[in-house]
């Protein structure tokens, strides 16, 4: 019996589920971002005003902005809203708050696509994941990948870009990017300190570092510890949550269909679900407990994370 992969999957659709599949859709992006945005402005508002209980509410504004992430890797795909300037728009805005550039981050998600999982090609793989105790607090912590995100920021807007997966055609456009982003982070410093005001660093920064380790316990469970082969449905794991964490994160948990089916945008995936998860190898039932999995694992040795 010939083995089911993704792309047999896709093949075995009809003109008609891939129609409907494939439907972008304003209205429900708009929606959806409307939610998300409006949430992280009634914490700033709710920070701004001092009220009771600001480390929960520091806590879960930080949770709502770094979790643009997942709006903004869809963006680079196209796929959140019909129209390619809101995807554009959106993708900007959210790179923007999450420091990191939009066109430099499509050209690595891209290459993370075409190459999923393979330790010689997928840019993610880059940095190995963590395999002992102190290496997955550490990855938790979000602190490698902050200082990163500002180094590739000051190398693009300085210096040529070198990535392999950027494209000569693409390296001027990557250096314009972030020298805008710079320019624009430099531009709010000198205003609030002309105004004298710490403000910006208690709505944005300092929630950007306490919801980090939320936002790198769920990148974690997207690949860590599945198989180095060329089938989604082996490569990369779906975790299915609650619809709360399904809101927050624009859908992704449903990683494996988007793997499998990058053009599907984010309000389609769990119909596309009924198609893969007879042949998905890896089905994860809740963040939480793959975390404790993992930090188990690590423990008692028994991480296999090549």
């Amino acid at each position: 019996m010939q083995q089911v992969d993704h792309k047999s999957i896709i093949a075995s659709l009809s003109a008609e589920q891939r129609t409907r599949l494939l439907e972008r859709s304003d209205s429900i992006g708009l929606k959806h971002l409307a939610l998300h945005l409006g949430a992280i402005t009634t914490g700033a508002t709710l920070i701004a005003l001092q009220v009771p209980f600001q480390p929960l509410i520091l806590l879960l504004q930080g949770i709502l902005i770094v979790f643009l992430f997942t709006l903004l890797h869809e963006t680079v795909h196209r796929t959140p809203f019909a129209s390619d300037k809101l995807n554009l728009w959106s993708g900007r805005i959210c790179g923007f708050l999450v420091f990191l550039g939009p066109e430099w981050f499509r050209y690595f998600h891209f290459a993370h696509h075409r190459f999923t999982h393979d330790p010689d090609k997928d840019p993610e793989l880059a940095s190995p994941k963590p395999s002992t105790p102190l290496q997955y607090l550490t990855y938790l912590s979000g602190i490698p990948e902050t200082i990163q995100r500002f180094r590739t920021l000051f190398h693009n807007a300085f210096f040529a870009n070198f990535d392999a997966f950027v494209p000569a055609k693409g390296k001027a456009k990557v250096m314009r990017e972030a020298r805008t982003q710079l320019g624009l982070y430099l531009t709010l410093l000198i205003i609030s300190i002309g105004f004298g005001t710490t403000l910006l660093i208690w709505v944005w920064l300092v929630p950007v570092l306490l919801g980090g380790p939320f936002l790198r316990g769920y990148l974690l469970a997207e690949h860590a510890r599945c198989p180095h082969v060329a089938s989604m449905l082996e490569n990369t794991r779906t975790t299915f949550t609650n619809p709360l964490m399904r809101l927050l994160a624009w859908n992704m948990p449903y990683h494996i269909e988007h793997h499998a089916y990058p053009a599907v945008p984010f309000h389609k995936l769990q119909e596309f679900h009924q198609f893969t998860k007879s042949h998905s190898q890896d089905l994860q039932n809740g963040y939480l407990r793959f975390n404790h999995a993992y930090l188990t694992d690590s423990w008692s040795g028994k991480l296999d994370v090549d």
